[in-house]
């Protein structure tokens, strides 16, 4: 993985702590608000931490591959990147 490994560690660490949090809530019957609102605030660390990885991947492992001028690995990073454009937008 090309991303900033500690930055995307935090992320996952803290969304981590907030699903954890989540739970608690759950548990204690809170209120339906307050519970959705961490759950939005959870998804978009997720979606940071997905966003940075996808970034990075873009940047190395992506222009790499046309760099090099393997038209297979090119190919194959073009469907793997429509696959999960696809999955993002579901």
């Amino acid at each position: 993985m090309k991303a900033d490994k500690g930055q995307i560690e935090r992320l996952l660490k803290t969304a981590r702590g907030q699903l954890d949090g989540i739970l608690r809530m759950v548990e204690e019957d809170r209120y339906c608000v307050d519970i959705i609102n961490q759950l939005l605030a959870t998804g978009a660390l997720l979606g940071k931490a997905r966003n940075q990885i996808l970034s990075a991947h873009l940047e190395s492992c992506v222009k790499q591959a046309f760099e090099q001028g393997d038209e297979a690995a090119a190919e194959e990073k073009i469907e793997e990147l429509i696959r999960v454009v696809e999955r993002l937008t579901k």
